[in-house]
C-alpha cells in the first residue's frame, strides 16, 4: 500500500488511482529557453524515481512531462539569439534530453510541446467562457478567480491573503487583481495563432491543464513539480481545470522541496545558479542523482562540492559491491549454504521488505539507501571470508541490487569505458611485467587504465577491475 503526501490535504494518503493497476503522472517540465539547473534536476530526478518505483510495484504508469515552448522568456531569448522561438526550443530541448540522460532520467512516455496543442488549449478556454469563469477583453482572455469558490485550495489561502502576499501586475481591465491570462492578444513580432478572440498565444497556466487532460483524462492520479509551483501555477491549474470539467483535477498533488546552493537559494540575479551542463564538466552527474536521493524529497537540502564528493564516495561503495559480486560469481560453484550464509540470505529478504516499506511510505529514498548500505556491509564481510563463497548466495544478492537499479538508476555501466577484450589483454600484460619484476612497465599499464576510468585491484583471488566514471576529472 503506497502512501504519498498530498499537498492539497496536508497529509499522507494511500494512492488510489482512477483505474486500478494504472497510474497517470503529469509533472511540470522545463521552459526551454536555457539549460536547467540542479534545483530543477531534483524535481526531475524525484519524478523519475517515483515512476520507476511504481513500475517496480506492478503499476502500469503513463508519465507525461511537458515542454513550455512559448512564453515571455522564450520570446525574449529568441530576440537575444536572433533566431525563432521554435529554434530556441529545439536547441534547449536537445540539451535537456542530453543532460537528463546523463542524470539517469528516463524519457517520459509523452513530452508534449505547448505549441503543438493549440486546439486543445483554445477548446479549454472556450469551455471556461461558456461556464462564465472567463471573459474576453479586447482579445485578451482572463480567468475570473472570484467566480471560482475554491480558489486558494492548494495554497490554503483566501483571495484577500493571496492579493496581499503577491506582486500583482496592475491591469484595470481585470475584474479582480488575481485574474490571470488564459489567452494573450497578438503583439508585433511575437508568434501567434488564430482563435475565436483574435490572433494571440496561450497563457502559461492553461497549457499544462490542456495537455495533461489530453493525455491522462480529466482527473489525474498524480500531478506535481517543485514547491515553487504551488502558487500561482498549480493553484491556477486547479481553478481552470475544475472550472471547465466540474471534476477533481488531481487525486494527489506532490511537490518537491527546495535545493539551496552553498546555503543560498539559487537565483540568476545573484549569479549563483549551477546548471547540469556546467556540473557535467566537473563531476559525475550520477553523483548528483545519488546526493539528491540521499534526502527525503519534501525536505530542503543544501548542495555543496563537499556534499557532492561525499555522495560520489557513497555511490562508489555500492557500485564496488556490485562489481565484486559480478567478479566473484564467475569463480564460484553452487553448494548448500552454511548457517552464516543462511543468515545472510535472511538479511537479504529482510532488506528487501524494509526497502519496500520505506519506499511505500512517501517514497523515503534516504531510508532506502540506508538499507542498501546495510546489506552492502554484510555482503562485503561475506566476500572477504576465507572459507569462500557460493553462487546460490551471491546470485540473489546481485539480483536484488540489479532490481534496485531499476528504481534508483545510479549504478554504472562497467562495459562503456573500454572493450573488455582489450582490457583483459592489458591486465595479462601487466601481470607478465609483474612476474618479471618490471614494475615501471606494470605501473604504466595501471596508470593508462586509470586515465580511461578503470581501476585495478590486486586481491588474493586475482586482479579485479571496475569502472569509475570521470575518474580523471574527479569531483573537485
Amino acid at each position: 500500500m503506497i502512501k504519498l503526501y498530498n499537498t492539497i490535504t496536508g497529509r499522507k494518503e494511500t494512492l488510489k488511482p482512477v483505474t486500478d493497476g494504472k497510474v497517470g503522472i503529469y509533472a511540470c517540465g522545463p521552459t526551454v529557453y536555457d539549460y536547467f539547473h540542479i534545483g530543477n534536476a531534483r524535481v526531475f530526478i524525484f519524478f523519475d524515481v517515483l515512476r520507476r518505483y511504481l513500475n517496480y510495484r506492478g503499476y502500469n504508469v503513463t508519465f507525461v512531462q511537458n515542454y513550455t515552448d512559448i512564453d515571455d522568456k522564450m520570446i525574449k531569448r529568441a530576440r537575444e539569439m536572433g533566431i525563432s522561438v521554435k529554434e530556441v526550443a529545439d536547441i534547449f530541448i536537445k540539451a535537456y534530453e542530453e543532460d537528463t540522460a546523463a542524470l539517469g532520467i528516463l524519457p517520459a512516455d509523452h513530452h508534449p510541446r505547448a505549441t503543438e496543442h493549440i486546439p486543445q488549449i483554445i477548446g479549454l478556454i472556450q469551455r471556461l467562457i461558456d461556464n462564465n469563469l472567463a471573459y474576453d477583453v479586447e482579445g485578451d482572455v482572463f480567468f475570473d478567480v472570484a467566480a471560482f469558490p475554491d480558489y486558494g485550495i492548494l495554497s490554503q489561502q483566501n483571495l484577500e491573503e493571496l492579493v496581499s502576499g503577491a506582486r500583482v501586475e496592475i491591469d484595470h481591465r481585470k475584474r479582480h487583481p488575481m485574474d490571470f491570462a488564459l489567452w494573450k492578444k497578438e503583439k508585433e513580432g511575437e508568434p501567434s495563432w488564430e482563435s475565436p478572440w483574435g490572433r494571440g498565444r496561450p497563457g502559461w497556466h492553461i497549457e499544462c491543464s490542456a495537455m495533461s487532460m489530453y493525455y491522462l483524462g480529466e482527473t489525474l492520479d498524480i500531478h506535481g513539480g517543485g514547491q515553487d509551483l504551488i502558487f500561482p501555477h498549480h493553484e491556477n491549474e486547479i481553478a481552470q481545470s475544475q472550472g471547465a470539467t466540474g471534476k477533481p483535477f488531481a487525486r494527489h498533488w506532490v511537490h518537491v522541496g527546495y535545493l539551496n546552493l552553498e546555503h543560498e537559494k539559487m537565483s540568476k540575479s545573484l549569479g549563483n545558479v549551477l546548471t547540469i551542463r556546467e556540473l557535467r564538466k566537473i563531476a559525475d552527474p550520477l553523483a548528483l542523482r545519488f546526493f539528491i536521493l540521499s534526502a527525503h524529497y519534501r525536505n530542503p537540502i543544501n548542495f555543496s562540492r563537499e556534499y557532492l564528493e561525499q555522495a560520489a564516495k557513497g555511490m562508489e561503495r555500492l557500485n564496488t559491491v556490485i562489481y565484486n559480486l559480478k567478479d566473484r560469481l564467475g569463480r564460484v560453484d553452487t553448494g548448500s549454504p552454511d548457517d552464516r550464509e543462511n543468515a545472510l540470505l535472511d538479511l537479504l529478504q529482510s532488506c528487501r521488505e524494509k526497502l519496500i516499506a520505506v519506499m511505500d511510505d512517501d517514497l523515503n529514498t534516504a531510508e532506502a539507501l540506508a538499507v542498501l548500505f546495510e546489506l552492502a556491509k554484510a555482503t562485503n564481510t561475506y566476500l572477504n571470508r576465507p572459507e569462500g563463497q557460493k553462487k546460490n548466495v551471491l546470485e540473489p544478492i546481485l539480483n536484488f541490487y540489479n532490481d534496485m537499479d531499476t528504481i534508483f538508476g545510479f549504478m554504472k555501466n562497467e562495459s562503456s569505458a573500454i572493450l573488455e577484450k582489450e582490457l583483459e589483454e592489458l591486465i595479462a600484460r601487466r601481470e607478465e611485467y609483474r612476474r618479471q619484476k618490471e614494475w615501471a612497465s606494470a605501473d604504466a599499464i595501471r596508470d593508462r587504465l586509470k586515465e580511461q576510468g578503470i581501476i585495478l585491484e590486486d586481491t588474493p583471488q586475482g586482479v579485479r577491475w571496475k569502472v569509475i566514471a570521470d575518474e580523471k576529472k574527479g569531483t573537485k
